[in-house]
């Protein structure tokens, strides 16, 4: 029986964010902190094994409610059956004939729901991992991301840009320019650069699941704004790709203080064109107060920024751990 077991790691954009889905730059890294794992391995039929988030069975109506207010209204199932199909569908593009051994699959993931750490690329990317093995088909590392993306905006509808997925699938930290996008078989794809996780300073993360919401809550809005021409969304996404060439040098030259106040500025900017959660808005001030710089992760209710010293961080987790707010130091990977 042959089984493959891979991980995708959750994801923090430092800077940037959310310009990667209009022709912007970011900055983002990966963590070992928390990852989603997928384990397939043969099977006589093809089974998605389900995990208590896709089933649709509950003690009572309390339990449902509390599900879907943790997971949202769709488990992991569905993420894994559009990476399968946009797989086959890549597979069929390029010629790869496929064995017809079947198999079933099945995810863990320890990636906080819906606080905007990638939980759901996540699993989509480390599900095409297993594919690639099971089938020992090489896809190029570059058109990856663009596969796991299409994977939510074309089969699922969910909105959202490359970075989380490129940041997922190249790991560390990554610069990513998605002004001049290259085509290959069709994919999409922006120019990439790792940077030295050494030559940043102090991170931080903090997520509070209380307040998460779904990524498409902020994206579908967003989204229609930039499409129907809205001057101050179209200036603001110009504005964010400014911000991370301005942080990119900064992080080369190990200036703190610059990428201090990028930082900051890349949440202003963001403030200042999008109706924010007031509970991840409060994360943010209070972490200022502490004196570290602080800006959203993603798109839910997590947050991230750099910090000076110990004694920062011991007031960060005392200040935003009476928010309910659960802190960590990101070990990149």
């Amino acid at each position: 029986m042959k089984v493959v077991k891979t991980r995708a790691y959750a994801r923090a954009g430092l800077i940037g964010n959310p310009s990667d889905g209009y022709g912007g730059r970011t900055i983002a890294f990966t963590l070992n902190n928390h990852y989603a794992e997928v384990i397939l391995q043969s099977a006589s039929t093809l089974e998605i094994v389900p995990t208590p988030a896709d089933l649709d069975q509950f003690d009572n109506v309390h339990a449902l409610r509390d599900q879907v207010a943790q997971h949202g209204y769709y488990g992991g199932a569905r993420l894994i059956k559009a990476a399968i199909k946009q797989f086959v569908d890549y597979c069929d593009k390029l010629g790869h004939a496929l064995h017809h051994e079947n198999f079933s699959i099945q995810y863990q993931s320890t990636i906080p729901q819906q606080v905007g750490m990638a939980g759901s690329s996540a699993i989509i990317i480390a599900t095409l991992r297993a594919l690639m093995q099971y089938y020992a088909v090489d896809i190029a590392q570059h058109l990856l991301p663009t596969i796991a993306l299409n994977a939510e905006r074309h089969e699922l509808n969910i909105q959202g840009g490359l970075q989380d997925r490129v940041a997922q699938v190249y790991e560390g930290v990554v610069a990513m320019d998605f002004g001049n996008l290259q085509q290959q078989h069709g994919y999409d794809y922006g120019a990439y650069e790792a940077l030295d996780r050494n030559a940043l300073p102090p991170l931080y993360i903090a997520y509070k699941t209380a307040s998460s919401e779904p990524t498409e809550v902020f994206h579908n809005d967003l989204r229609a704004r930039f499409d129907s021409g809205d001057k101050a969304v179209i200036a603001a996404m110009q504005r964010f790709a400014e911000l991370t060439l301005i942080a990119t040098t900064a992080i080369k030259q190990r200036d703190y203080q610059t990428l201090h106040e990028t930082i900051d500025a890349n949440f202003d900017l963001r403030q200042s064109v999008c109706v924010l959660n007031p509970a991840h808005t409060e994360m943010i001030h209070t972490a200022r107060a502490c004196g570290a710089s602080a800006k959203y992760a993603g798109s839910g209710g997590a947050i991230v920024g750099t910090y000076s010293d110990e004694q920062q961080y011991t007031e960060l987790q005392q200040k935003l751990g009476a928010l309910g707010c659960t802190l960590l130091q990101p070990e990149i990977i």
